[in-house]
């Protein structure tokens, strides 16, 4: 931290009592300087040769031999004021960037000029300013910090608009010749740094070095940094983006955190991201598509303006892709299809004002990966025992046509809708059970499917079917063997899914079963008669299924018994 020193004799001030302030000389005093509660026993010459402001209220007042003077509005108050008066007597005082504006003010305020003594305060202190302090990043920033308690006279005096242009100016230079000492404890540096002169030195000065210094600025301050930052245009985007970032995150502790609790004044919270909000970069991507959907959760928490949270949604939904599942988690459902629909527009067709037809195309790995965060997003909001099968289906819905590797993700979700809703009914699971492609599923998720108690039999079937048909038709199986269902449908063209097959969970044995049976059939040299014998496995199931049924038709009504026969003439009808 830079300092200057000023005078040379001692400090001879002293106190008596709480109140009362004087020089210790042998001469008496013959003025007294009421500040406030405090009052200065001082001498007259010493500080009317260098005060126009003091030479003026002697000369208008009358008290006699020990003149009285008040100044109860002097900037800085009692401790600005002694400063000053230390400075008239040519005593030592001490300026650094933590007094330098408080001793600015009051000298200002005393009119230390030049004009009323060669080398006054006003002019010591404006050299110490313009030589040392605004040539320094910390003491710069540390100044601009201590002008938010005279900020009107701050600014009067341009020591506001000098602070900002010294910060910017620091922040816009090339990271090659940055040389000052800054605060960078967000990424630890390495230790096989270089010494020069036995001091460690860092050799590559990251991008965003100064951010973490400006975090300590209050929220009005910190605004006027960036504008002026923004204004001068020399630092990137995504630098930008990150000091806001790391601001928030200071400021709100809460904020970023899947079980934060927002706490304090809503009302000055709610200000504190409007700004950051209104400080945004407008260069897509320039801030992280997480950072964007927090700041959207705290708008929704906060009821932020209407205008502030379309733009977030906006700018979330152009750059779904860079989510991840952890961000929008914090999210409910409708506000993440409105980013997925915002997505899926973009990959469109559109007439421009000019009216020239427009065709835009989404990345296809964009695509993959929006598909893959939605994916993940339903598995999370499946183990809420309270999310409702038409919202969940409906957002799966929206992202069906984007291109998957594997239906791995979906099928998760679909399995943890399961095990948390076990009380749903049979149309729900056909509804929910659609939403993925059996045919789409990796080695390792059939083998859990094929396990999986909480599937519908005829899904499962699907997927041992599917397994088996990938596995033998590597060529030479003729079409007719090859049979295809489609996802969720039917096993052949004639079959068609009723509630009962839908409704069914397979039971341990069965699924061992029929497991125990590929795996037999699977060991055949010929491709073609193991398709034919899955076949006859699958009608086997099913036909098991009808004699379970017609062992329990005693048990049930005559219109339950009458549906018997023709569901097992249905799955007869196979082969």
């Amino acid at each position: 931290m830079k300092f200057m020193k000023l005078g040379s004799k001692p400090d001879l001030f002293q106190s008596n009592g709480e109140n009362i302030r004087y020089v210790a000389t042998e001469l008496a005093t013959d003025m007294i300087v009421s500040v406030g509660d405090m009052k200065f026993y001082l001498h007259k010459f010493p500080l009317l040769s260098k005060s126009a402001r003091l030479q003026k209220l002697v000369a208008i007042s009358d008290n006699g031999n020990n003149e009285e003077v008040e100044i109860n509005d002097i900037p800085g108050g009692p401790a600005a004021f002694e400063i000053c008066a230390k400075f008239c007597y040519g005593m030592t005082v001490t300026l650094n960037a933590y007094n330098v504006v408080v001793a600015r003010c009051a000298a200002e305020y005393l009119e230390m000029y030049e004009t009323v003594d060669k080398g006054n305060l006003v002019y010591k202190i404006e050299v110490f300013l313009n030589s040392s302090i605004f040539r320094t990043w910390k003491d710069s920033i540390i100044v601009f910090q201590s002008t938010k308690c005279l900020l009107s006279l701050s600014e009067e005096l341009k020591v506001v608009s000098h602070c900002l242009d010294s910060i910017a100016s620091k922040v816009s230079v090339d990271t090659s010749k940055v040389e000052w000492s800054y605060t960078y404890n967000r990424k630890k540096l390495g230790n096989d740094s270089p010494c020069y002169d036995g001091v460690k030195k860092q050799v590559m000065v990251p991008k965003d070095w100064w951010v973490e210094d400006l975090c300590d600025l209050s929220t009005d301050l910190y605004k006027r940094v960036m504008i002026t930052i923004k204004t001068k245009g020399k630092v990137s985007s995504d630098v930008i983006g990150e000091s806001l970032r790391a601001y928030t995150q200071k400021r709100l502790p809460w904020f970023g955190k899947k079980d934060g609790k927002k706490d304090g004044d809503d009302v000055k919270i709610r200000a504190f991201i409007e700004m950051i909000i209104g400080l945004l970069p407008d260069e897509k991507d320039s801030v992280s598509c997480g950072f964007l959907v927090h700041l959207l959760h705290a708008c929704v928490l906060l009821d932020c303006a209407g205008t502030q949270k379309k733009e977030l949604t906006k700018r979330i939904g152009q750059q779904l892709q860079n989510a991840s599942v952890a961000d929008i988690s914090i999210l409910d459902v409708d506000l993440v299809q409105e980013l997925v629909a915002i997505f899926m527009m973009q990959d469109q067709s559109v007439v421009t004002e000019n009216e020239f037809l427009e065709v835009k195309r989404v990345d296809s790995g964009a695509k993959v990966n929006v598909a893959k965060i939605i994916d993940g997003y339903l598995a999370e909001i499946a183990r809420d025992p309270n999310m409702s099968l038409l919202k969940f289906a409906d957002l799966a819905d929206m992202v069906s046509t984007l291109p998957r590797s594997t239906h791995d993700g979906i099928y998760r979700a679909i399995d943890m809708y399961l095990k948390e809703h076990p009380g749903i009914g049979k149309s729900e699971k056909k509804r929910i059970c659609r939403l993925m492609d059996c045919r789409k599923l990796s080695a390792d998720a059939c083998r859990h499917a094929v396990q999986n108690e909480r599937l519908p039999l005829r899904v499962v079937v699907q997927v041992l079917f599917f397994e088996q048909l990938r596995a033998s038709t590597n060529g030479g199986v003729p079409p007719e063997t090859a049979m295809a269902l489609p996802p969720g449908g039917s096993l052949g063209s004639s079959r068609t899914n009723t509630e009962e097959d839908w409704g069914s969970v397979p039971t341990s044995e069965e699924l061992k079963a029929i497991k125990g049976e590929l795996e037999q059939e699977g060991g055949k040299t010929s491709k073609a008669k193991g398709m034919l014998m899955s076949k006859r496995i699958f009608m086997k199931v099913f036909s098991g299924k009808d004699r379970d049924s017609d062992n329990m038709s005693s048990d049930t009504s005559d219109e339950t018994k009458s549906s018997t026969p023709a569901s097992r003439s249905r799955r007869h009808s196979l082969s």
